[in-house]
């Protein structure tokens, strides 16, 4: 087959639609693309940057571009080309957050197992809201170090207080004040983590690519679209699987085996990952657009004296 015209960034699937941008997820999302070495990373990206150039070697097949082009948006930074971290990246959530997840809803009890989890948890998640930002927005360790503090303060004062509150509730209750941390850190955490973008602007383009400016109010939706699909992505796991344990741990031959429940519940959290991670990265397009006519009065007035009516929207990358 020939392939020299082959277009590697063209979306296999219709990001317009959610099937579409869920199936583009659950291919780069794969947890097991995190298993495999450098080497085999770069290989693709070479590859990948072959074919953008018009030339792909010699009896390459249309289906080894695609598995390359996975490893890539898999590994790499779409604004930089860089190798991201390997805990950052989306295709390690389910191995990391099951884990983490999992630990979390198993020790909720004492006060000392919940300062230490959630410690965890913000520090993989600031990791994660790091490694997956706009990286057009620079941001200085002054600023990341004040993200981090402001988050994980956020999320161990949540958790440690409706703990305190939550002793005379229905056990259920208390199984549910993880979830409530999580989500609370997360309306902290990424936009904490991501100020640059509100204080400065996000970097915005028309459908060509072309830069036209950068704008604030561009950079708010896009961090929301990202706050709730986080929350979103815990969401099912945290709230769903406490039912299923209290139920399960009335029967006898589960009081029998209660070391076994801490990886019980990492296991199943897996299970719910595996399909909220994609689920969740696909609830608003990764390419986000606004109206020209919802941008500040200085971009919208620029844009509209070089452009007119011929650039109606803008477009940016929301982050992950």
């Amino acid at each position: 087959m020939e392939l020299r015209g082959f277009n590697i960034d063209a979306h296999r699937w219709d990001q317009t639609t959610f099937v579409g941008r869920f199936k583009h997820f659950l291919n780069i999302t794969d947890w097991r693309t995190a298993l495999l070495p450098d080497a085999k990373l770069d290989q693709a990206k070479v590859l990948v940057e072959s074919c953008r150039a018009g030339s792909v070697p010699p009896g390459t097949t249309e289906e080894q571009l695609h598995y390359a082009k996975k490893l890539y948006d898999s590994a790499f930074h779409p604004d930089t080309g860089d190798r991201m971290n390997l805990i950052g990246r989306m295709s390690f959530q389910v191995p990391g957050g099951m884990a983490i997840t999992g630990f979390m809803l198993q020790f909720y009890r004492t006060v000392p197992a919940v300062v230490f989890w959630q410690w965890v948890n913000q520090s993989f998640n600031a990791l994660v809201n790091y490694t997956n930002r706009n990286a057009a927005s620079p941001i200085t360790p002054m600023q990341i170090g004040v993200a981090y503090a402001t988050a994980t303060s956020t999320a161990l004062a949540t958790a440690v207080g409706l703990n305190l509150y939550t002793k005379r509730a229905p056990p259920l209750v208390a199984r549910w004040v993880p979830f409530a941390a999580v989500a609370a850190a997360n309306c902290v955490n990424i936009p904490m983590m991501r100020q640059q973008e509100i204080l400065n602007g996000i970097a915005v383009t028309d459908e060509n690519g072309n830069k036209l400016g950068h704008s604030q109010k561009a950079a708010v939706k896009g961090i929301t679209q990202v706050v709730i699909s986080r929350v979103t992505m815990a969401a099912p796991g945290m709230i769903i699987l406490p039912i299923v344990m209290q139920r399960l741990e009335k029967y006898r031959f589960m009081q029998r085996i209660t070391f076994l429940h801490g990886p019980l519940q990492v296991m199943m959290v897996g299970v719910f990952l595996v399909f909220m991670v994609p689920a969740a990265c696909s609830l608003f397009p990764q390419n986000c657009s606004m109206a020209v006519s919802k941008l500040e009065p200085e971009l919208r007035d620029s844009i509209m004296s070089k452009y007119g009516e011929g650039v109606r929207y803008v477009y940016f990358n929301k982050g992950l």
